[in-house]
C-alpha cells in the first residue's frame, strides 16, 4: 500500500474514506471525517431524525441542533472517540494510508 503525509490523510477522508498511520500500534485504529450534522428539535412532530433526548438534556428541548464537522478514531478497543487531535508525531508522519 502506498503511504503518504497528512494533507493527503485529510483530503482522503474529505472523500469519505478512513485513514490511519503504519505505524500506530494498535490493532483495527483509523480515523473518519464526520460530516456536519443538523437535526431538528428533539419536540419536533412526525420527523424521523431530530435530536435525541440525550443531547436534548443539554441544548434544550427546542433547540436545533448544529454539528460542526469532527474528526473521530475508531480504537484498538473498539470504541468511536470523538475529537481525534494530531499529534506532531502524526503531522510530520510519511506513512499514513487509506484503511
Amino acid at each position: 500500500m502506498h503511504s503518504f503525509g497528512i494533507g493527503r490523510a485529510v483530503k482522503e477522508m474529505q472523500e469519505g474514506r478512513a485513514v490511519r498511520r503504519a505505524g500506530w500500534n494498535g490493532k483495527g485504529m483509523f480515523i473518519v471525517l464526520m460530516p456536519a450534522l443538523q437535526l431538528p428539535p428533539y419536540n419536533t412532530q412526525g420527523t424521523e431524525r431530530k435530536v435525541n433526548d440525550r443531547t436534548a438534556k443539554w441544548i434544550g428541548e427546542d433547540q436545533p441542533l448544529d454539528c460542526q464537522p469532527y474528526i473521530a478514531m475508531y480504537t484498538a478497543a473498539k470504541q468511536w472517540q470523538p475529537g481525534w487531535l494530531c499529534s506532531q508525531a502524526d503531522l510530520l508522519a510519511t506513512d499514513w494510508e487509506v484503511v
